[in-house]
């Protein structure tokens, strides 16, 4: 064992000794004990510029936008501390204010989710006077969130302080998802470490259905002090490439925990999209 498993075991061991169980979780919550001091940040980040779908936040589902269905089912996880949206956009930090949620205004020239979250969390950190332990990164895109996917995602961190970032991941029911290039496909190692994401067909299948395939789900926690080395490294060719934020960190040779999630979800990329998800959430009760 190396010594810096050995020195993350004894922190672990501590812990766990520390910190007994005290429960913030609902009875749904897949963990028994966590440390009740940590603080567990859900950053939303979410603009109306999108080029596949402009105003795409606002854009209604169910008579909501559905930047409020990610807010309200993100923040319904009681293992958070406190679930914010970080936006350039006014109208998103409006709607935010009204139905009583946080919003943090960021630049309007970050290309990548994780740089606007990086920003909004050094803003708030200095509004509160409090440091943020884990940051959760939710899409403003993802409104099928069940609150326990946080509780999903997260839970591999506080029970290995070895893993610095976790990524959800769900399975392809179709052969059309499968081909659709706004569907970021996920392969894994035997330790469910992300070897690859792609907007491509991966691994090669064919037309066959008969194997598991695996998309990625943009819920993200990060260590606190690991977003901000990850933000300031540069971006990566294949990031670039395949425009998927998670490259940068596997192709300087860290890892992604992949989790998978027992909950269906669509993201919403187009308007196509939009009605698909107002029809799958028209049939399921959160």
């Amino acid at each position: 064992m190396s010594l810096d498993s050995i020195i993350a075991s004894k922190i672990f061991t501590e812990f766990c000794l520390r910190f007994l169980k005290k429960s913030r979780l609902s009875c749904h919550d897949p963990i028994s004990f966590y440390d009740e001091n940590m603080n567990i940040l859900a950053i939303i980040p979410a603009r109306m510029g999108s080029s596949r779908f402009p105003g795409k936040p606002m854009a209604e589902i169910l008579g909501k936008p559905m930047i409020g269905h990610v807010y309200e089912r993100v923040s319904a996880c009681n293992l958070l501390t406190k679930t914010i949206v970080a936006t350039c956009d006014k109208e998103i930090a409006n709607y935010i204010k009204y139905i009583g949620g946080q919003a943090i205004m960021t630049s309007n020239k970050h290309e990548r989710a994780s740089d606007r979250c990086a920003e909004a969390l050094v803003s708030l950190e200095e509004q509160d006077g409090v440091q943020y332990d884990i940051v959760v990164m939710v899409q403003g895109d993802e409104p099928m969130t069940h609150q326990n996917m946080i509780t999903e995602a997260v839970t591999p961190m506080l029970n290995d302080l070895n893993i610095l970032v976790v990524n959800l991941m769900a399975r392809i029911q179709t052969l059309e998802e499968f081909k659709d290039k706004n569907c970021i496909k996920v392969v894994c190692d035997q330790q469910k470490n992300a070897i690859y994401f792609s907007r491509e067909p991966i691994p090669t299948c064919g037309n066959k259905l008969d194997f598991v395939m695996n998309k990625q789900v943009c819920i993200i926690p990060f260590r606190r002090d690991f977003l901000f080395k990850y933000t300031n490294l540069k971006p990566t060719p294949l990031e670039i490439s395949e425009s998927i934020d998670m490259l940068r960190i596997i192709e300087n040779g860290m890892k992604v925990r992949m989790i998978p999630t027992k909950y269906e979800t669509h993201a919403v990329d187009t308007k196509i999209d939009l009605l698909k998800v107002e029809k799958m959430m028209r049939s399921h009760s959160f």
